[in-house]
C-alpha cells in the first residue's frame, strides 16, 4: 500500500510539550523528513525503536533531514520525552483517522497477545528488557504505527506500515531511501542484529510485579527464556 501524500497533509499534529497545532504538510515543505509513527509511549518495543533510530539522527541533521516521533495520543508522552528515548522533535495526532489513512491497522486482545510470541517480538522484548527501557500498558495498546519518509515538497520515498509490534523500518533501510547507505556503520549502528542480547534482570520484587501485571507474563516468560539461552 502507498499513500497518497495529499490525502494527510491537512491532518493536524500536537507538540510535545508545547502544544502547538500544525499541519503534516509543514514537515516536509521545506526539508526531507522520516517520521516514525509510534503504537504507544509506554510502548517497550517502540522505546527501543525509538532508542535504535536516534542513533541515526546526527547523521540524519547533518543532512538536514528532521527526524519526527508520532504517536495516538498524549498519555505518557512525559515520561517518554523526559526519558529521552528518541533524539528528535515529538507530536501527537489530533485524531485517529491519521493512522487509518495510513493503513496502520488494529489487533485485537487475542491477536496482540498472539504477536508477542512471534520470534520478532521475543527478540525485540528481551533486547528492551536488558536496556532497562520499561514500559506499560497505558493508553491505545492494540494500534499498530509505521513510519513515511519523505522527500521535500512531498515526493514519498517509503511507506512502512508495521505488521507487527515489533516490526520496524531498520535505520539502514532509512538511511538508503536518503541515498546516505554509505554513512551506515555496521558495527556501531542497532538493530542489524537483535539476536545480540544483553540481559539485566530485574530485582525479585520489582519481577513479580512486572509478572502479575495485564499481560505481564508474556513479556517476562519469553524476556527470561531468552537471557538463559543467550548465557549458554
Amino acid at each position: 500500500m502507498s499513500v497518497e501524500i495529499n490525502s494527510i497533509k491537512s491532518h493536524k499534529v500536537r507538540s510535545i510539550p508545547s502544544g502547538e497545532v500544525q499541519e503534516l504538510a509543514s514537515f516536509w515543505q521545506d526539508q526531507d523528513v522520516a517520521i516514525i509513527f509510534f503504537r504507544r509511549w509506554g510502548c517497550m518495543l517502540c522505546r527501543l525503536w525509538a532508542k535504535e533510530i536516534s542513533e541515526i539522527a546526527p547523521i540524519l541533521k547533518k543532512h538536514n533531514i528532521r527526524l519526527i516521533g508520532v504517536g495516538v495520543e498524549s498519555a505518557n508522552s512525559k515520561e517518554f520525552l523526559e526519558n529521552k528515548y528518541f533524539d528528535g522533535e515529538l507530536y501527537h495526532v489530533e485524531d485517529i483517522s491519521t493512522y487509518q489513512t495510513l493503513g496502520f491497522k488494529r489487533f485485537n486482545v487475542i491477536s496482540i497477545i498472539t504477536s508477542l510470541f512471534w520470534k520478532q517480538s521475543r527478540e525485540a522484548i528481551a533486547k528492551g528488557k536488558g536496556m532497562g527501557l520499561g514500559g506499560d500498558f497505558k493508553g491505545d495498546w492494540v494500534q499498530t504505527g509505521g513510519a513515511l519518509l519523505v522527500e521535500r515538497g512531498g515526493k514519498v520515498l517509503r511507506h512502512f506500515i508495521q505488521t507487527g509490534p515489533a516490526d520496524h523500518l531498520t535505520n539502514q533501510e532509512i538511511l538508503k531511501h536518503f541515498n546516505l547507505e554509505k554513512e551506515y556503520n555496521e558495527e556501531t549502528m542497532a538493530n542489524k542484529d537483535r539476536e545480540n542480547l544483553t540481559c539485566n534482570r530485574s530485582s525479585p520484587k520489582s519481577s513479580l510485579k512486572i509478572r502479575f501485571g495485564p499481560l505481564a507474563p508474556i513479556h517476562a516468560i519469553w524476556s527470561d527464556r531468552r537471557c538463559k539461552q543467550s548465557k549458554v
